[in-house]
């Protein structure tokens, strides 16, 4: 992949970056501006070469068309504030605001445009339709920057298309995530372990059997883990289950256990009546879940073990929440999770947090970026990397 140094001199050029700027909103205030802060960097740096940066990205998942909702124009203000410069924000994406935007700006300048999913040819099926909204995007610009880690995985007109009908390069936050990803998957420091979470185990099927040939151990919580305790026997009362996956979860127990491999579950976990912060909840054991209870957390045991089978980690990856973190009571277990990798951080280990709602939680629980060795920005990208997969917005760059 071509490194922006390597598209020569850009003073006067337009160049297009594609970011990821998909952050949280509550109205028109952005909750977790992560994603905007990473893109900081690969923006100034093409500023002050003198490049007309373009940028454009999505936020949340419009039908195609204009939804007031997603509109990227708070971004801009934000984007603006950390650059230190006022950001233009065009308020559509290849149209009459658009053009005049870019053709209006000076060497130096930034351009935002309005979120790309407005537009049907952004994420369209059809490769003709892709390419022809990927063909008026390349017309607003002279070079092309991918940024955007989060998106990556996707075969979008703004991160595949674009790539192919200009002269292209990988940006340095992207160029920071493969780095980092590529510590997990070549000859990782060990022991190494892997911590999975959130809703569904069906999410993760795919990483899951790639991780049992590489990781020494395989730490699991969250909703997923129910379909786990199944596999074993234990009844999960109202939990979250996916009992089509029992099998199949049964199937990664045996062997892991040939491969010499340590999957370590909850001892206990927080048990409500309904999924809400006012609901009755008490600490059980895993094999005490009451029929009529649900499991929300990981209990305070599981988080000691937890913290146990950490210590002694040089490598960790991290994707997915221990429980309902966004309601208090239910917090605990992922709060004490990210201070067991905050702690091994300290002492040199590479501890990476995989994206999507593993990084928001952090933030939200108190801690800073830097008390980890990365926070990724791609939850999903992250994934299907260390699946395996090839993803389409690099390999589309390592053939231009």
């Amino acid at each position: 992949m071509n490194s922006i140094a390597e598209l020569g001199d850009l003073r006067g050029k337009r160049v297009l970056v594609r970011s990821d700027l998909n952050v949280p909103l509550e109205g028109t205030t952005i909750t977790d501006d992560g994603r905007i802060r990473a893109s900081v960097p690969t923006i100034t740096a093409l500023s002050e070469a003198g490049a007309r940066v373009v940028v454009c990205a999505h936020l949340g998942r419009p039908k195609g068309t204009p939804e007031d909702k997603y509109s990227l124009a708070p971004v801009a203000a934000r984007l603006g504030e950390l650059l230190g410069r006022e950001v233009t924000f065009a308020t559509d994406t290849v149209g009459e605001s658009a053009r005049a935007a870019v053709e209006g700006a000076s060497d130096g300048d930034v351009v935002l445009l309005e979120n790309l999913r407005f537009n049907a040819g952004e994420t369209a099926k059809s490769a003709d339709e892709r390419a022809e909204f990927a063909g008026r995007l390349a017309g607003l610009a002279d070079a092309f920057v991918s940024d955007g880690f989060g998106v990556v995985h996707r075969e979008q007109a703004s991160v595949f298309d674009v790539a192919r009908l200009l002269p292209s390069a990988v940006g340095g936050l992207v160029e920071t995530e493969v780095g980092v990803l590529r510590r997990l998957t070549t000859d990782p420091e060990r022991p190494y372990a892997v911590v999975l979470g959130g809703a569904k185990v069906s999410d993760k099927l795919a990483v899951i059997d790639n991780l049992i040939q590489t990781a020494d151990r395989l730490l699991v919580g969250g909703g997923m883990v129910f379909t786990f305790l199944k596999a074993q026997g234990h009844e999960v009362g109202k939990s979250l289950l996916e009992a089509d996956q029992v099998d199949t979860v049964k199937g990664y127990l045996e062997q892991a256990q040939q491969r010499g491999v340590e999957i370590v579950l909850p001892l206990d976990v927080v048990a409500a009546t309904e999924f809400s912060a006012d609901a009755e909840h008490e600490v059980v054991a895993v094999d005490a879940i009451p029929a009529d209870r649900m499991g929300l957390d990981i209990g305070p045991e599981s988080s000691r073990l937890f913290a146990e089978k950490l210590a002694d980690c040089r490598t960790v990856f991290w994707n997915g929440p221990m429980g309902a973190f966004e309601m208090e009571p239910y917090a605990a277990g992922t709060k004490a999770l990210a201070q067991a990798l905050a702690d091994i951080t300290a002492d040199g280990a590479l501890t990476v947090v995989g994206g999507g709602d593993s990084a928001a939680a952090v933030r939200q629980l108190g801690f800073s970026d830097d008390q980890f060795g990365h926070i990724s920005t791609g939850g999903g990208a992250s994934l299907e990397y260390l699946e395996g997969k090839d993803l389409p917005g690099l390999t589309v760059l390592e053939e231009s």
